[in-house]
């Protein structure tokens, strides 16, 4: 039996004290968009088998989009299992604060991808407010969203429960919008209101580590070699102010999904 090159790199990781998370290294982007994607309907089917609905936040970027069109891709031809898409609560973990119809908006995105695809009902989608909605500001949306998702929470809870969480990472490492050195990274809110981003749009809203770590599973989808820099140092242990994606720990599991270019600089015992 051969063992995977994630494999190899965790075992190699785990020679050290620090927690290790999985790692999956998937050859490229395409086939790492269909490995994930494949994985996310697995897992929230296998929630909908226990609690009768799934809980899944999702992310932008270009990598966090492909995945999400390619789950719409399984739902139009169902290979294995299946997801009853009326009963899936979708949260984000971040939004850049423009207007709705804003094509940078990950909602937008989002929607087009998958959601308006699978029909996701209005009342399961909890989007993060734009910036020509009913809040003057960065600071009221974000407590909305806070107050939206202590409403959902079970009793006793201040969080809903989230089945998956996806992340992506830049090169930096900054995720969701924590950016390295930033308020955000002390910040122990579960939403906050986040601005002067080093990337555009600089003001955003976005869900904090508190909240980000009450998932249970994390899953931190990773591409390109402009990235294996952050990744190497995430996965090395790297303090969550220099490098933020070093921060998120999941409830039952943290899985680092990457293709080659961004393990590039992945120790990997047996080599």
């Amino acid at each position: 039996m051969s063992v995977s090159p994630g494999d190899r790199v965790s075992a190699e990781l785990a020679q050290g004290e620090r927690p290790v998370p999985d790692i999956v290294i998937e050859p490229d982007d395409v086939r790492l968009a269909r490995a994930v994607a494949e994985a996310l309907v697995a897992r929230l089917a296998a929630a909908q088998a226990v609690h009768g609905t799934a809980s899944l936040v999702v992310t932008g970027g270009g990598i966090g989009i492909a995945v999400l069109e390619r789950v719409a891709g399984l739902a139009a031809e169902p290979v294995r299992e299946t997801v009853d898409w009326t009963a899936v609560d979708v949260w984000w973990g971040d939004e850049r604060f423009v207007p709705g119809e804003d094509d940078e908006r990950n909602e937008e995105q989002a929607r087009t991808a998958l959601l308006d695809v699978v029909g996701v009902p209005a009342a399961r989608v909890h989007a993060m407010p734009p910036s020509d909605g009913e809040f003057a500001g960065p600071d009221e949306a974000a407590a909305w969203y806070a107050e939206q998702l202590a409403a959902a929470a079970p009793e006793g809870e201040s969080l809903p429960r989230f089945d998956v969480l996806l992340l992506g990472m830049g090169p930096e490492g900054h995720t969701a919008s924590i950016f390295p050195d930033s308020p955000a990274v002390r910040d122990d809110r579960p939403v906050f209101a986040v601005r002067d981003c080093p990337k555009p749009p600089p003001t955003r809203v976005s869900l904090g580590f508190s909240a980000i770590n009450s998932a249970e599973e994390i899953w931190m989808v990773v591409t390109g070699g402009g990235k294996a820099p952050a990744v190497a140092a995430a996965l090395s242990g790297a303090a969550p102010a220099d490098v933020p994606a070093a921060g998120v720990h999941g409830r039952r599991a943290t899985r680092w999904l990457l293709d080659a270019a961004a393990a590039a600089q992945l120790p990997r015992g047996g080599d």
